[in-house]
């Protein structure tokens, strides 16, 4: 059996755990040292900790924290590894812990971190899943099971100084722009909730001043939430430390593409089996900017979807040049509002596009002023027919419990 290298408890904070850590920052020492070719398992906490409870309450997804998150193990030193040189990791399998078979999905209040649909669903809400096997199921959200690919919604490697410093610059230059905004446009370095593993004295200080917030992904991978990127795939992270200094966390058990809820797979406590190895000087060689992966060959088999389109004009018709955003928006849109026809409130529907195997592409960027996205939802997912027919929708989806909305303050 391979070594597990990195151990949580999770009856205790991830803060009084010293392989455990929130920032990116090049001075957070490493926590364990491997061998090219060597493997191993590492354990993750869900991203808040443990903030959010199996309960019937979403007034923890409103009154949590933001700036404590995301909790990632690491970072792991590789033995050679240096800047320029590609950090190759074998995803061998990944999963949730015995003792937490369970996950959450949850939409952020406007006013606390927002998300996709924000100005659609300003409310703290959240679903609970249960996993059973290689399925899930939620008790908020009723005729919907299906298979899931776990996966690490976060991976990545350790920024130099320099790159350190062109993060911290550019985030904040643009928070500048638009400082009052709600949500905002970037989240600063804040030191009062670092975390920074076992870092100790000014080196503690300094890491917890200027690490940059794992919120969103950048050039060295992080928050990228890859629903493909899961038990079989093979990952090539830039090395820019001595070591490289891998992390990862935020687990799911299943996303939509987009994780358009923000919370928005079902998040989870787990494992990973990992496998290193290096490719000197690879940067140069392949002329990597950000990592590049192959995908899992292992998905949940679904032959029949329905399609969802969305152009760049926005709710109030206001023409947008080829954004993307706004189509992928428009699309997602579309589709709750199809489900709700057959009995699923716009929470449950939104809930499911965060949550369930479905596939978002870029479907044209060229054809002046509009750009086309779409959604494409699983229909097997579902325990009755959704294809449109002559006789219209019926409600199939009918009392039960609705998923748990948060108290006004």
């Amino acid at each position: 059996m391979p070594e597990t290298i990195i151990k949580i408890d999770l009856s205790e904070s991830p803060y009084k755990n010293d392989m455990i850590h929130n920032r990116w920052h090049p001075d957070i020492p490493m926590v364990a040292w491997v061998k090219p070719g060597d493997d191993f398992i590492i354990e993750t906490y869900d991203w808040t900790g443990g903030f959010i409870k199996n309960n019937e309450s979403a007034d923890d997804v409103r009154d949590i924290d933001l700036s404590i998150v995301h909790f990632l193990s690491g970072p792991i030193g590789v033995k050679g590894a240096e800047p320029g040189d590609l950090l190759v990791v074998d995803l061998l399998d990944v999963g949730a812990l015995p003792e937490s078979q369970w996950g959450f999905n949850g939409f952020f209040s406007k006013k606390n971190g927002g998300g996709f649909l924000t100005d659609h669903f300003p409310q703290a809400q959240k679903s609970i899943w249960d996993f059973k096997g290689i399925y899930t199921s939620s008790r908020h959200i009723p005729n919907v099971n299906f298979a899931g690919t776990i996966h690490p919604g976060l991976i990545g490697c350790l920024p130099d100084q320099k790159l350190l410093d062109t993060w911290n610059k550019r985030e904040v230059d643009f928070i500048a722009t638009n400082p009052d905004r709600v949500p905002p446009l970037a989240n600063p370095p804040f030191p009062s909730t670092a975390h920074v593993g076992r870092a100790k004295g000014g080196t503690k200080s300094k890491a917890a001043m200027e690490g940059a917030r794992t919120v969103p992904p950048r050039e060295h991978g992080g928050n990228c939430d890859i629903k493909d990127l899961s038990r079989g795939s093979k990952i090539y992270f830039p090395v820019y430390v001595k070591g490289g200094g891998l992390s990862m966390g935020d687990l799911h058990f299943s996303q939509g593409d987009g994780e358009i809820t923000f919370c928005g797979a079902i998040e989870m406590a787990g494992w990973l089996h990992l496998k290193v190895d290096l490719i000197k000087d690879g940067v140069k060689k392949y002329g990597i900017k950000n990592p590049i992966f192959k995908p899992s060959p292992l998905v949940p088999k679904y032959n029949d979807y329905l399609i969802f389109e969305g152009i760049s004009v926005d709710e109030k018709g206001k023409q947008h040049y080829l954004d993307v955003h706004v189509a992928y928006r428009q699309a997602c849109l579309n589709a709750i509002e199809y489900l709700k026809k057959f009995g699923f409130t716009g929470a449950q529907a939104y809930s499911i596009l965060g949550t369930a195997p479905v596939q978002g592409h870029i479907s044209g960027v060229v054809d002046i002023p509009n750009a086309c996205a779409t959604l494409w939802i699983p229909t097997e997912i579902f325990d009755f027919d959704i294809m449109p027919n002559s006789a219209g929708p019926s409600k199939k989806v009918k009392g039960g419990v609705k998923m748990p909305l948060s108290k006004d303050k």
